[in-house]
């Protein structure tokens, strides 16, 4: 049984990395949905909304799980298990920065390995900053992020703009 981490800061959880999940839960026996938290990083949604969000819209799938994780993701991959890291990559540079970490990793322990998943083409362009830049001017969102990701985002948007 081959089980596999996809790690990210899912801030906020796109169509794109619910696209990877779907199908990289085709190609394992379990996947292992990691929220990475980085204290000196302030997301729009604190990695406790994140995880929620994500547990809500993974529900339906039995061998998909989220979990926090403020360690090295490798680490959280040994400790459970896991021998490969799912990264999913939408353009060149998302490559190069994502092939460096691999090797990184790779380093830290040769016995995980890191899998690439090109982006569905349809959701290329998908990147939070875009979306919540689109939330700020009450942009149309339904084509990027789930219905209730979409509504938590307006939310934190107007939240920060009260100030």
């Amino acid at each position: 049984m081959v089980k596999a981490v996809f790690p990210g800061s899912f801030d906020p959880p796109t169509f794109g990395h619910l696209n990877i999940i779907e199908r990289a839960r085709g190609i394992f026996e379990e996947l292992y949905v990691v929220v990475a938290v980085n204290r000196q990083k302030t997301g729009l949604f604190s990695p406790e909304e994140r995880l929620g969000l994500l547990q809500e819209l993974l529900a339906p799938y039995g061998n998909v799980s989220v979990h926090l994780c403020d360690s090295l993701i490798v680490n959280f991959a040994r400790d459970h298990g896991c021998r490969v890291l799912v990264r999913g990559v939408r353009s060149v540079p998302d490559f190069s920065y994502e092939f460096e970490l691999s090797i990184l990793n790779k380093g830290l322990d040769p016995g995980i390995e890191t899998i690439f998943m090109p982006t569905d083409p349809k959701y290329f362009v998908l990147r939070s900053s875009a979306i919540k830049e689109l939330a700020a001017f009450d942009g149309d969102l339904t084509n990027m992020v789930p219905t209730q990701v979409a509504e938590a985002v307006r939310r934190k948007v107007r939240e920060e703009n009260r100030g």
